[in-house]
């Protein structure tokens, strides 16, 4: 079943002097599907659009160490400061400027029957109106036996950090179907997601779950199905079924990172400061950013996944011309262009970070391969066909790193 246009650009946001989205989905080829084309002149650091998922689910074991998320829209919770204790260990960590902390805890609400926190009212009624309804575990939240908790147990026993993705966007992909008056379109868009080949998709959820994936692919099936079986979703209870769902998750969900610290430090960087004020909050910022990284590594912000129908048609190249981000502090996900991107032009962005994309064109290509099936064929790789396959120094360094570190779309700045 196909979406229809419509369908396609229902869950883009509207951007301030644009009357529509300045983009068209075509089918490039039977390797790269579909693709993302410029319409109008699009210019150098313009918003090329804007998106919500069609689900989104924080990562289990972020959320089960304390990185406070609303349920809905992954905005962060806690006020930067709080943020700034929790993550350096210090509780008398002290932040200037705290009116600069967006936070608006006065407008937090949770819901009446499980408690899970939301950031507003808007968001509490948009998650009961599309999947919590039927999610929502009531009095029973801390329940170990609860069909639900034993699906996510299992998943946390399963699928340790770095996490790449959640078992509950999936569950929140049944129970919007469940919930829809309008099944078939939910069942729709959905579909749009690209189809792998059952090897393929074997690949993937090994990638996911490790050297066991089939054992643990079908003890999270048997538990899945407790949870949610849904008769209008039969086929994705079956064992076929549910490695293309894993699979569809695996390759599509988008990270999605917020931080509430992440907010009040891009606004201490617009203010208008004396140079010594300046050079002494710049200092300040550094050396908190050092206490985190002694006290907390890598793991800085509340990270989740969400499936974007329109940011899923962009194709990668190492050499894009647009990017993702998520400056609102939330779900909502925007393309910006790179460099001026003239009509008829795809757009592309990059499923490898900075530091991957300048590896050896035998490193991207085993990165690509190993994580999304595909030989990437842009420009850069082309131009680099007669390089020799060695690995850049980077991947030797990196041979001891988890399996699954570098699945899923890269985890664009907040």
């Amino acid at each position: 079943m196909a979406a229809s246009v419509c369908d396609v650009f229902a869950f883009c946001v509207g951007v301030a002097g644009r009357t529509r989205v300045p983009v068209e989905v075509r089918f490039v080829s039977s390797s790269k599907g579909k693709g993302l084309f410029a319409t109008q002149l699009i210019r150098k650091g313009e918003i090329i659009f804007v998106e919500r998922p069609l689900v989104a689910a924080q990562f289990l074991w972020n959320a089960l160490y304390h990185y406070r998320a609303c349920d809905h829209c992954l905005r962060a919770l806690e006020k930067a400061e709080e943020n700034a204790q929790r993550l350096t260990g210090k509780p008398g960590q002290v932040l200037p400027h705290p009116e600069l902390c967006t936070v608006r805890k006065d407008l937090h609400q949770s819901c009446p029957h499980c408690q899970v926190m939301y950031c507003s009212a808007e968001c509490r009624l948009a998650a009961a109106d599309q999947y919590h309804r039927v999610l929502c575990p009531g009095p029973s939240q801390d329940d170990p036996l609860h069909p639900l908790n034993k699906l996510q147990e299992a998943w946390r026993s399963i699928h340790y950090p770095p996490e790449t993705a959640s078992i509950m966007l999936m569950a929140r992909m049944v129970a919007t179907v469940k919930q829809a008056k309008d099944k078939d379109r939910w069942i729709r868009l959905f579909s749009q997601f690209c189809n792998k080949t059952a090897n393929e998709e074997e690949e993937i959820v090994h990638k996911l779950l490790g050297d066991k994936f089939k054992g643990q692919l079908e003890l999270l099936r048997r538990l899945f199905t407790e949870a949610l079986c849904e008769e209008a979703l039969s086929q994705w209870f079956t064992p076929d079924g549910f490695r293309s769902l894993f699979a569809l998750v695996g390759t599509n969900g988008q990270g999605i990172g917020t931080s509430s610290l992440s907010q009040w430090v891009h606004a201490c960087d617009a203010l208008e400061l004396k140079l010594q004020d300046r050079e002494h909050l710049d200092a300040f910022i550094d050396q908190l950013y050092k206490d985190i990284e002694a006290a907390t590594g890598e793991f800085l912000n509340c990270e989740g996944s969400g499936l974007f129908v329109l940011q899923s048609c962009c194709n990668h190249s190492c050499v894009p011309n647009a990017e993702t981000s998520f400056p609102e502090n939330n779900f909502l996900l925007h393309v910006t262009a790179l460099e001026d991107i003239q009509p008829g032009e795809e757009i592309c962005i990059s499923y490898l970070d900075c530091c991957q994309r300048e590896r050896s064109r035998h490193s991207r290509h085993k990165i690509l391969r190993e994580n999304y099936l595909f030989v990437c064929s842009c420009p850069k790789c082309l131009a680099e066909a007669d390089e020799p396959n060695v690995t850049s120094e980077e991947d030797e360094e990196e041979e001891g790193e988890p399996e699954d570190a570098e699945l899923g779309d890269e985890m664009t700045d907040v």
